[in-house]
């Protein structure tokens, strides 16, 4: 049996690596990337994910993590706060990646840089050479492989947008200690400070709404500055030259229910929470620490067991944020959710809970 081959050194990734390699496995964990990048999504760490790394021996206060302890939900004029169950965190996902793939190496993990163009049974075809393994690690987060494409249905797709606002003294006070979550029809955006005090302003929006602003991220979020006044009030931190990432065609909600022998999906290759639940960082380690569990009792033959037993985890906290995001970006329904949240707070620590994945 050939070591593990893991594509993709991100959070579920490096989670998979770190739990092989301290169990002997020597796995070989291949990125794209020879600098750590920082990735769109995941610039803020649910209480859970933050249990999930401790146990692998990362504190995240030790690399500057910012701590979040409440939860504030923006719509029109309605305002609503909750106190999160147990502190979460911001923190880039350079930080993150870095500090994982460092722990990753030092547990034994090869690190290999490669960019995979396409995936067949035993084999992941690379720019540099083939690599060949019985079993293979599909972590490429919201990125598709060639041979292993998620079905994409949607009439209008979600679009995910992000900007970073560098730490000013107005601005970084404002954000201390909570997230914030901005609900607009057709989307919603999620702000947090990052473990240098900038601002990560993520957005998940209907992909109709870039069109309808010409096409230009950045006259997207001026419009949806100009239309929502708290919104506004961050974006006017944004200077105007700074640059906006973007990914399309978001499969949100969908789940991997199967898997062939030999091939382990993790993280978004497994299951894509709605980001408005600050859960998919705990998703993607869940589901690295799961995927090598099973294989070290199962070897390549225990995909198929693993991806059911992850569906299963993945079913409630996916399907309800799923249902919370559908609300929150309905023009109808947006406003009373928050005024709702406001007059029974026990429904958002319910919602923040019912979203964790347990596994």
């Amino acid at each position: 049996m050939k070591a593990p081959l893991i594509l993709g050194a991100g959070p579920a990734g490096c989670m998979a690596a770190i739990k092989l390699a301290r169990s002997g496995a020597e796995p070989v964990l291949v990125d794209r990337d020879a600098v750590v990048g920082d990735a769109l999504c995941g610039g803020f760490l649910s209480w859970r994910s933050a249990e999930r790394l401790r146990a692998i021996g990362l504190q995240l206060p030790d690399i500057g993590a910012h701590p979040v302890t409440r939860l504030v939900l923006y719509a029109g004029t309605a305002e609503a706060q909750a106190t999160l169950p147990l502190t979460g965190f911001g923190l880039s996902r350079h930080a993150l990646d870095s500090a994982l793939r460092k722990l990753a190496v030092d547990s034994g993990a090869r690190l290999e840089i490669d960019r995979i163009r396409a995936l067949a049974p035993g084999m992941a075809e690379g720019e540099r050479q083939d690599w060949r393994s019985d079993s293979i690690f599909l972590a490429a987060g919201k990125h598709d492989v060639r041979g292993q494409a998620r079905p994409r249905q949607a009439d209008d797709p979600a679009l995910g947008l992000r900007i970073r606002i560098p730490a000013q003294a107005a601005l970084t006070p404002l954000l201390a200690g909570k997230i914030e979550l901005h609900l607009f029809p057709g989307g919603y955006a999620g702000i947090v400070c990052q473990e240098d005090g900038s601002a990560n302003i993520c957005l998940a929006l209907r992909k109709s709404l870039l069109a309808r602003a010409g096409g230009s991220p950045r006259a997207l979020l001026d419009q949806m500055a100009a239309q929502h006044p708290q919104f506004g009030a961050r974006m006017a931190f944004a200077a105007a030259d700074l640059p906006v990432d973007s990914i399309g065609a978001v499969p949100y909600g969908w789940i991997a229910q199967s898997t062939q022998p030999g091939l382990f999906r993790l993280g978004d290759q497994a299951a894509v929470i709605p980001s408005l639940a600050g859960e998919g960082m705990s998703i993607a380690l869940t589901s690295g620490a799961l995927a090598a569990r099973h294989w070290l009792a199962g070897g390549a033959e225990a995909a198929p067991f693993y991806q059911s037993e992850m569906a299963r985890a993945a079913k409630r906290p996916v399907g309800v944020a799923k249902l919370i995001w559908e609300t929150a970006e309905s023009e109808r329904f947006g406003a009373p959710l928050v005024k709702m949240a406001r007059l029974a707070p026990w429904l958002t620590g319910w919602a923040m809970r019912a979203s964790r994945i347990a596994a």
